[in-house]
């Protein structure tokens, strides 16, 4: 063992820096083995794919060897919930604890940030004064933001408590690589985007997400392409997500949303310039009216589907033409008044790029590409897109170029305990691998539960079988439960059975994810009713949860026109589809269910799966295998007795 990897495991140890510095830290063996491995890993600059269940500590794991290594590191978490969380609590207290003084950085994509001259601008913005943009909340809202831009340090939107991720205002108060002026913006000095790369440059570990690492390696630049260089050491925490992220950010995609804010921003850049006003304001105005008209032509469209299926429909076929048409003539308008400030200079770039875009979107020789083109609908506008089917060869290039160790871990990688999915997904080649099982005790602390006599998932009466066979269940376990669905329509139909349940019923999309959590958690015996977006990244440990129900096996979506590609790709390679991807996908993906359930050595609960398949299929089995060593049952009865005895 070297010298790196016995300090690492020393510091992980009884009577170790954890141990002494913490009081909650316990040692963990399967801990102490993953943290050796990636200390390995990074002595080597080799890549390692490691699985660590729920429990086994890998954030620890993988802080310690890289503060004790002291080597220049990134760190990538799947959400911005989940980097703040390691940024601001996970990794100061293991520092702290090493008593190693490092320097550290938490660094977001640009829309993050305030950006001081968007706010100015938006403060002069007609929407938020006629009252046809927004509510009366929305402009209390807004004046939050200028009183906080006004006192913040570092810009983080982050900061502002109860401002909805979606929220309307926030691209009228941040920056897109689209939109901002660079060196030539008035506020440049004061950027807290500059701020934020310049302490990056300088850091010693640097905390990122998935979506800004990513952002960067497809050359987006995000504001991160001078630090990835200088990297020796990388961490992809959440790794089952990054493939899938992938595919998006080495593609290339175009919104009405951008659309309508490159023609706002043309007419606001424009009333600074007497002369640019009555050149550009009409086919700005015009290319925002054919943005709207163009959703409105898409009503009767499946909400996704491939280019062909678009275009297919007449409307929108002429949709896209006038639009193209127009947006040329918006970037001819800006090319003779875009001398006269920065703003309309970006503006003519940003319409430029706009056109290519929608252009390459367009050229049917696309077709002819490993690339899929599509689109999907919003409640109020579209997104047209170009994804690559395969993404393993540029991970694996921009990989060999950094020269620097790569680790990749997560809950769930391994299927049926191989790695053979996840290692082709990321385009790895015979990486070192881990698979440490979660320390709980599923045996005593957890029971599976197979209701009986459930009719096969496509039955229309399949979610009334699910909540009846459900009932008994909640009713053992006085609710405190969630309720996963495969799908929105069989949410709505389970929370109208439930309606008069004697528990607090908390359904997804009655308000934003987080409230709903929050007030899932205070109610103490609730019942909370989410898709697949309440699979992962959910943690409530305690009795509030003693109860997950999935419906249906995690199988995609048929109407992904990017998957149904992939699945094309395969079949046409010689390979079996359900075999190589629509299997392991679903398995990986029923295992993040799955880990909501148990959180803590403390916590107990049961999982009840409603899919027959589970038990009438052979492919059943390979979903049982990779679950944790959970007893199982058939008879409701025994789920009466867990709960009895709790």
């Amino acid at each position: 063992m070297s010298a790196l990897a016995q300090a690492v495991d020393a510091a992980l140890d009884e009577g170790g820096a954890l141990a002494t510095a913490l009081p909650a830290f316990a040692t963990r063996p399967a801990q102490q083995r993953l943290a050796v491995a990636i200390a390995h890993a990074i002595e080597h600059r080799s890549e390692l794919l490691a699985e660590a269940g729920t429990g086994t500590g890998k954030t620890y794991a993988y802080l310690v060897p890289l503060l004790i290594s002291k080597r220049k590191a990134i760190v990538s978490t799947g959400t911005r919930a989940l980097q703040d969380q390691l940024y601001h609590r996970d990794l100061p207290r293991v520092r702290d604890a090493l008593g190693i003084g490092v320097k550290t950085a938490l660094l977001k994509g640009r829309a993050n940030y305030l950006c001081r001259y968007r706010l100015e601008q938006a403060k002069g913005e007609p929407r938020l004064s006629q009252g046809t943009f927004t509510s009366r909340e929305q402009v209390a809202q807004f004046q939050r933001i200028v009183t906080w831009g006004g006192r913040t340090k570092m810009g983080d939107i982050a900061e502002l408590d109860g401002l909805a991720d979606d929220s309307p205002l926030l691209p009228l108060v941040t920056s897109t690589t689209d939109n901002c002026l660079g060196n030539e913006c008035p506020f440049w000095s004061e950027c807290f985007v500059v701020q934020a790369r310049q302490r990056a440059q300088s850091a010693d570990i640097v905390v990122v997400n998935h979506h800004l690492l990513l952002a960067d390696l497809a050359l987006k630049q995000e504001g991160f392409g001078e630090i990835l260089p200088g990297a020796e050491t990388f961490v992809v925490d959440e790794a089952h997500q990054l493939s899938e992220l992938a595919a998006l950010f080495f593609g290339e995609g175009l919104g009405a949303r951008q659309i309508v804010e490159l023609a706002r921003d043309c007419i606001t850049e424009a009333k600074d310039v007497a002369a640019a006003i009555p050149v550009v304001e009409p086919p700005a105005q015009q290319v925002e009216r054919l943005a709207r008209d163009l959703r409105a032509a898409f009503e009767n469209a499946p909400p996704r589907g491939t280019r062909q299926r678009a275009l297919a429909i007449a409307a929108v076929e002429d949709g896209f033409v006038d639009l193209l048409d127009t947006l040329q003539s918006l970037r001819k308008a800006l090319e003779g008044v875009r001398e006269s400030s920065p703003g309309l200079d970006a503006c003519h770039a940003r319409a430029g790029d706009t056109v290519t875009r929608l252009e390459r979107w367009l050229d049917v020789a696309v077709d002819d590409s490993d690339d899929v083109c599509w689109y999907e609908l919003t409640p109020r506008g579209f997104r047209i897109q170009r994804t690559p089917l395969d993404v393993s060869g540029p991970l694996r290039q921009h990989r060999e170029q950094s020269k620097a160790a790569w680790i990749f871990t997560s809950a769930t990688l391994a299927v049926g305990g191989e790695f053979l999915h996840a290692s082709k997904r990321l385009g790895l080649w015979e990486p070192e691998t881990v698979l440490e099982p979660s320390p709980f005790d599923w045996q005593c602390n957890s029971l599976l539960y197979l209701p009986k006599g459930l009719p096969e998932p496509s039955d229309r009466g399949f979610t009334a079988a699910v909540v009846d066979a459900v009932r008994p269940v909640l009713e053992a376990s006085k609710g405190r439960a969630f309720l996963l669905f495969a799908s929105h329509r069989a949410l709505r139909e389970a929370a109208e059975l439930l309606r008069d349940a004697p528990w607090p019923l908390f359904v997804q999309g009655q308000a934003p994810r987080g409230q709903l959590l929050e007030r899932f958690r205070a109610s103490g015996n609730g019942v909370l009713l989410g898709t697949a977006s309440f699979r992962e990244g959910v943690d409530v440990v305690g009795d509030a949860l003693s109860v997950v129900v999935m419906d249906k096996l995690p199988f995609a979506a048929p109407d992904d026109p990017v998957f149904e590609a992939r699945l094309d790709a395969i079949r046409r390679a010689g390979g079996v589809p359900f075999r190589d991807e629509q299997l392991p996908q679903a398995v990986i993906a029923l295992k993040q269910g799955v880990g909501r359930l148990i959180r803590s050595e403390r916590d107990r609960g049961v999982l009840v799966l409603c899919d027959p398949r589970l038990t009438n299929k052979s492919y059943g089995k390979i979903f049982l295998d990779s679950l944790p060593p959970i007893p199982r049952s058939r008879d409701v009865d025994d789920v009466r007795a867990f709960f009895a005895d709790n």
